[in-house]
């Protein structure tokens, strides 16, 4: 759909034009809830990261140090946010590429104590732990609690189609995007989860008491914990450090791209009309005030702990997530039906996906379970949390309410595949496509660099 209409915020607008303008309004909240919510959530992880080094530093104060600079970065330092994030970037890359290699060199026994080893972990205490239930039924729920997080790390690459209306040639260069995020971020994923496996056990006491008691110091990530385990010096502190620019990077990220969303609602007239008003330097001030409001709630932290307002946050981005990739898919089964229907065959279209639309059908069934399933635990006996249940199941309940609260107020029409409009801004985006003219790199390093990572 992104390259055959190449728009600014393409899967709100899509859901708006290909389904129903409450539909677009519903999936348009979801998704600011959806970046906002992870502000606080990296806030969170800020603070559990610099626990490693002391906890010394009241929690409250940190929080409050981490949102006072993300204000200052994207009220006064926003012209350098694109040329910042892409370093930045570049340093993620760059440090999951040399924990992987990390890994390899140390399971081989390239580590101070010589230690060779290998998959020990995968034999003792074994690859799939048991969790809640004993036997096959406790194995399997501890396989959907990694399937439940894997939920929500699955953001990407939508993401991608957020550059759309401003890219370069986009129906040529977002094909090429998306493959590449595609298989960068599963190359990653999998070969990073891989190394997590190989390094630390599921029951190794200094991960257990960071999950289960918050214990400063514990709450490193694993590599950290095997680097202290194989007696490195230096390496865990350096490895941190990058882990948490990483996480802050992230943050930041999130309240320019939540604050945008914001906007981008309140300009189409689905949002307070003064929640448009802007700076001289073009920031949305007021969506940038909403954002670091809701950023206000990682001060959970200080009655609760660091884990626990954690996965509170982990549990609503991942309702959340799903219920945006639950959009999109039943968005693109709307724009496929509209095709058949006028008589547009997806042979016409500048790209056009495999096995589709059955593999959309999968797609939305599949994610619209994981939306539900997410929250489950709190069912479970003796496992009720209000807080809990509220983070895991808040944003399934208030979709559908504003899909239906705007569609009574408004009266908006649900589109029939006849009626969708499939022509406009096609044209004008033909002829750029037909009169763009690449502009060459302006440097080497440019050009090699895209190579790499295009």
């Amino acid at each position: 759909m992104v390259t055959y209409l190449p728009i600014s915020s393409p899967f709100i607008r899509f859901a708006a034009r290909f389904v129903d303008d409450a539909f677009g309004v519903a999936a348009g909240y979801n998704f600011f809830v959806f970046e906002a919510a992870l502000v606080p959530f990296e806030v969170t992880a800020c603070n559990m990261i610099i626990n490693y080094w002391s906890d010394a530093v009241p929690v409250g104060g940190i929080i409050a140090i981490v949102i006072v600079l993300y204000a200052l970065l994207n009220i006064f330092a926003v012209k350098w946010y694109g040329e910042s994030e892409f370093w930045l970037a570049l340093g993620k890359v760059l440090l999951i590429v040399g924990l992987i290699f990390y890994t390899f060199i140390t399971m081989l026994g390239g580590n101070p104590i010589g230690d060779r080893f290998g998959f020990r972990y995968w034999q003792n205490p074994g690859a799939f732990a048991e969790l809640y239930k004993t036997g096959d039924l406790g194995r399997f729920l501890g396989f959907l609690q990694c399937l439940i997080k894997a939920s929500f790390t699955i953001a990407g690459p939508d993401y991608v189609s957020m550059a759309a209306g401003e890219a370069e040639n986009p129906r040529a260069v977002m094909p090429r995007a998306y493959n590449a995020v595609f298989y960068r971020l599963t190359a990653f994923f999998v070969l990073g989860s891989l190394a997590v496996g190989i390094l630390v056990p599921y029951n190794d006491p200094t991960m257990k008491a960071a999950f289960e008691h918050s214990l400063p110091g514990a709450a490193a990530s694993p590599y950290v914990i095997s680097m202290d385990r194989l007696k490195i010096p230096i390496l865990p502190h350096i490895v941190n450090a990058a882990v948490l620019t990483a996480a802050f990077s992230a943050g930041n990220s999130y309240v320019y791209c939540a604050s945008r969303s914001l906007y981008g609602l309140a300009l189409d007239g689905k949002a307070p009309r003064i929640l448009t008003k802007c700076t001289k330097s073009g920031v949305p001030i007021y969506c940038v005030g909403i954002v670091l409001l809701i950023a206000l709630l990682s001060f959970l932290q200080v009655s609760n702990s660091a884990v626990v307002v954690l996965n509170w946050f982990v549990n609503l981005v991942t309702a959340s997530q799903l219920i945006n990739f639950s959009v999109i898919t039943f968005t693109y089964i709307r724009f496929k039906k509209a095709l058949d229907v006028q008589g547009i065959s997806r042979d016409s279209l500048p790209y056009k996906g495999r096995f589709q639309p059955y593999i959309a059908w999968y797609a939305l069934t599949a994610t619209f379970i994981m939306a539900f399933v997410g929250g489950y635990t709190v069912f479970l006996p003796g496992n009720w949390d209000v807080p809990t249940f509220l983070f895991s199941y808040t944003m399934i309940g208030v979709f559908p309410v504003l899909f239906v609260g705007w569609k009574v107020v408004k009266r908006t029409k649900w589109r029939r595949p006849e009626e969708v409009d499939l022509v406009k801004d096609v044209a004008e985006i033909e002829e750029y496509t037909r009169e763009f003219v690449p502009v060459p790199p302006r440097n080497k390093f440019i050009k090699y660099f895209d190579m790499i990572f295009s």
